[in-house]
């Protein structure tokens, strides 16, 4: 699964990545955690990207209790298309969700050591995402998001048997478009290569979200 992760960028650094028209207010985050506000790229209705904030935990809009969300922060890649929580976001509401890093617990002994994992040349990677919009009961929406997850690769093995779908930069435009039929994605959902990431022991004050400051990526040992 994928249950943390880090946005250490700048606003210019990540309209520069994605080609945004304009350049968003981003507050570098290192522990980001299921509830919160994360930021997201999509397709504004005039087809352009755009950033904006989901709650991250994806409410299905038939939800009665929005509290399902909590549940629903990941979505396995091979089962998204055909599940009914998020099976009409698959269809037409996909995102990237921009990260410098993510956190994965590893057993070790009776314990479980955190590892920070990102790529090799520490730049923004983008992980998919679908969102929704959700409808209260009082009128008001709540637009909410889940990360999808696929196998592990050679590196994240060891450490845990899901990892984030992580999506090349050539396969934005694909993902992003409402218009690109569910069957031409399937292939995009795979492994991130092995050998473009990295990964490294960190503090165990990651295991507390308010612990949102730059040592919870700090390598120890």
């Amino acid at each position: 699964m994928c249950g943390r992760f880090a946005l250490d960028a700048t606003g210019e650094e990540v309209a520069e990545h994605y080609q945004l028209s304009e350049v968003p207010f981003i507050v570098p985050r290192y522990n980001i955690a299921p509830t919160q506000p994360v930021a997201a790229v999509r397709l504004n209705r005039a087809g352009e990207r755009e950033l904006t904030f989901f709650r991250w935990g994806l409410i299905p809009s038939w939800a009665k209790d929005p509290s399902i969300g909590s549940r629903l922060i990941n979505a396995r890649a091979e089962t998204a298309a055909e599940k009914s929580s998020f099976r009409a976001a698959f269809k037409r509401r996909r995102c990237l969700l921009p990260a410098t890093g993510f956190f994965e617990w590893r057993k070790v002994g009776g314990g479980k050591q955190p590892m920070y994992i990102h790529e090799t040349d520490e730049g923004i990677m983008s992980l998919a995402g679908l969102w929704e919009i959700w409808q209260s009961p009082d009128g008001g929406e709540l637009e909410t998001c889940t990360i999808l997850t696929t196998e592990p690769n050679a590196l994240m093995a060891p450490i845990h048997d899901r990892m984030p779908v992580i999506l090349d930069p050539l396969d934005y435009d694909m993902w992003l478009a409402a218009d690109t039929p569910a069957g031409r994605l399937q292939h995009l959902l795979r492994p991130f290569d092995a050998g473009q990431l990295a990964a490294w022991p960190v503090s165990t004050a990651v295991n507390k979200p308010q612990n949102d400051t730059p040592d919870v990526i700090v390598p120890i040992g």
